[in-house]
């Protein structure tokens, strides 16, 4: 497969419900990229997965990924649930079902490893990304 890039996200809300916004940080070959963005009337799980579905977007090229989250949600949700999920064609119950069918697409074309890190507990992208995600949280 292609080339090594780390991926580190997170996402953030003000009220969950509310507004809320996502940050990420791509790393290849010493080579970094910042994303970010926001919406209004989201929760803080969608844009957990907002962050590293818009990263493994931004890939032009086949990649092998470390990705480095603080959302157990994303990450069990990847590695745990959405395999069944897929097994059984999407069951209508799937909170958040529009992302997690994106996220599966943004997915295939990558061999992705997810990796959890505690958040807020001085991770220096994690710390990065959450102040990113902050900062993209739009006045709605």
């Amino acid at each position: 497969m292609g080339k090594k890039v780390e991926i580190f996200t997170d996402g953030a809300c003000s009220g969950n419900p509310g507004p809320g916004g996502w940050g990420a940080i791509l790393r290849y070959n010493g080579v970094e990229k910042e994303l970010s963005g926001g919406e209004c009337g989201t929760t803080n799980n969608r844009m957990e997965m907002m962050a590293a579905i818009c990263a493994l977007e931004a890939l032009k090229k086949d990649s092998v990924v470390d990705l480095y989250t603080d959302s157990k949600y994303l990450q069990q949700g990847v590695m745990e649930w959405m395999p069944g999920w897929k097994k059984k064609g999407w069951p209508a119950r799937i909170k958040n079902q529009d992302l997690w069918k994106r996220l599966d697409s943004a997915l295939s074309n990558h061999k992705v490893i997810f990796h959890w890190v505690r958040g807020h507990d001085g991770h220096a992208e994690n710390e990065r990304c959450d102040a990113l995600a902050r900062q993209a949280i739009p006045k709605c």
